[in-house]
């Protein structure tokens, strides 16, 4: 176990940051030009917020309607599921399905905790990075799933 733990600590050691590998290229200046970092560099407060804003909006309505849609997806399948059921036209061991459930649970919990601290510093970096953007999207988010 300590061996895999190891071998895996030294694949992360060796991973490049393909950011900076790429600014460094001269395609990038050509592309992108040389002042391409993060939108705090690019752009003024008021069009930093109006793109997060804009872009958290539209995000948080897709969310909304798509939301909506699974739900009722879900829970017509399962109101189906359980009319069948009453009506006996299939059996469901439900005590496997709950075994089935937790198990599928424990996997997910355990795959999370695998996963977390990468994309917390992936996170972190890019909020630090543009912290009014993210302000903007969070705030248009909350407006989407309002409206």
């Amino acid at each position: 176990l300590k061996g895999k733990k190891k071998k895996k600590k030294e694949i992360y050691d060796k991973v490049v940051d393909l950011t900076e590998y790429a600014k460094r290229q001269p395609w990038w200046n050509r592309l992108f030009g040389k002042n391409s970092g993060p939108l705090a560099e690019k752009y003024s407060v008021a069009t930093q917020i109006a793109i997060g804003g804009v872009s958290g909006w539209c995000a948080g309505y897709l969310f909304q309607k798509v939301g909506k849609v699974a739900a009722t997806a879900v829970g017509g399948g399962l109101l189906l599921l359980q009319v069948a059921n009453n009506s006996g036209y299939i059996q469901v061991d439900w005590k496997r399905v709950e075994k089935d459930v937790n198990k599928a649970k424990k996997q997910l919990k355990k795959g999370t905790d695998q996963a977390g601290p990468e994309l917390n510093t992936f996170v972190e970096k890019f909020v630090k990075k543009n912290i009014v953007v993210t302000s903007g999207f969070i705030g248009g988010f909350l407006l989407g799933l309002a409206s």
